[in-house]
């Protein structure tokens, strides 16, 4: 059985910072790609930031420069630094959880129930 669960969103001011975490558990997850996506409202949902089983990262680049994806392969878990923060990262962000060691462009894997960004200007 496969749990995704995020952590670390909520509130705050146009400039901040806020860090999401997101530990994945069971088969074939926890290792290989990881992902965090967005859901604006109104809007589809979004690749964010992306890393590999090696490592390799890639962002969207409305977030370049100031989102950083990383992992702890011990912990199962990745997480993603966000800063200088925009009211237009607003949205509902989704970890996602591959069982391939790359991240293919089909949204597949598994996903958490998603945590709740807001930023006010």
């Amino acid at each position: 059985q496969v749990r995704v669960v995020e952590s670390g969103g909520g509130s705050v001011q146009a400039g901040g910072s806020l860090r999401l975490s997101c530990a994945a558990s069971g088969p074939r997850v926890g290792r290989n790609a990881m992902a965090w996506y967005r859901q604006a409202p109104g809007k589809q949902r979004e690749l964010v930031a992306g890393i590999t089983r090696l490592g390799t990262t890639n962002y969207a680049d409305s977030v370049k420069g100031r989102f950083t994806i990383s992992r702890d392969y011990a912990k199962n878990s990745v997480y993603l630094e966000m800063n200088s923060l925009k009211p237009e990262d607003t949205a509902v962000y989704y970890c996602n959880a591959r069982t391939t060691a790359l991240l293919t462009s089909d949204e597949s894997g598994y996903w958490g129930q998603g945590t709740q960004v807001i930023v006010s200007s």
